[in-house]
């Protein structure tokens, strides 16, 4: 890929297909990958047994690493491709604990001034690529890659993250953006499918 180093990121719901298109654009091209820190949260554990006393202490631990991670990509000198984003950190999964009760409206405001710092002070991706998938096709994801703590996760929470998706990319206005339906959209197997996609990237690219 000619020219100067760019930044893209990837966003979507889990089972969006992320990690994938990462992984296929990385090998097509020759880029860098930065993948979600998932490992390390302390609060974690407390977290999943009492999400009200602890929401806001994990969503503090993941923007403060997630701020990390989005440092030290800005300073790699080739172009760099993000599994999900700060933005999404913020904007989809504290704001829902938030919107269910779980983070108190103090705690969110407070979290929210410093994600407003935080963000400010960070060089906004030059493309953002927003995999949107329906409820159903994340769920049949989801099973098939058989990912243990995946299994139980409810309908009525992946459709609440859908929807909370759909209002931030509404409001996404930093940068270029690329909108890729993968409901029926298979560019591993389906040539078509594949040059479609390589040609709508390198458009904006």
């Amino acid at each position: 890929m000619a020219g100067r180093r760019k930044f893209i990121a990837v966003a979507g719901n889990m089972g969006a297909g992320k990690t994938e298109l990462v992984s296929f654009l990385c090998k097509r091209y020759g880029l860098k990958p930065f993948f979600e820190p998932n490992d390390g949260n302390p609060y974690l554990e407390d977290f999943y047994e009492d999400m009200r006393a602890w929401g806001f202490h994990s969503q503090i631990y993941f923007l403060t690493h997630k701020f990390r991670l989005h440092r030290r990509l800005e300073k790699e000198p080739g172009t760099v491709v993000q599994d999900r984003t700060i933005y999404e950190d913020a904007e989809i999964f504290a704001r829902n604990l938030y919107q269910e009760r779980r983070i108190s409206k103090r705690d969110w405001q407070t979290y929210q001034e410093l994600y407003q710092v935080v963000s400010e002070a960070l060089t906004p991706p030059d493309l953002m690529i927003y995999l949107r998938a329906s409820v159903r096709t994340i769920r049949k994801r989801i099973k098939l890659r058989g990912r243990r703590e995946e299994q139980q996760v409810p309908l009525r929470y992946l459709r609440r993250l859908n929807q909370l998706y759909e209002e931030w990319f509404d409001r996404y206005d930093l940068s270029e953006v690329l909108v890729l339906e993968t409901d029926k959209m298979d560019y591993l197997q389906d040539l078509v499918d594949r040059l479609d996609l390589l040609k709508r990237i390198e458009r904006h690219l």
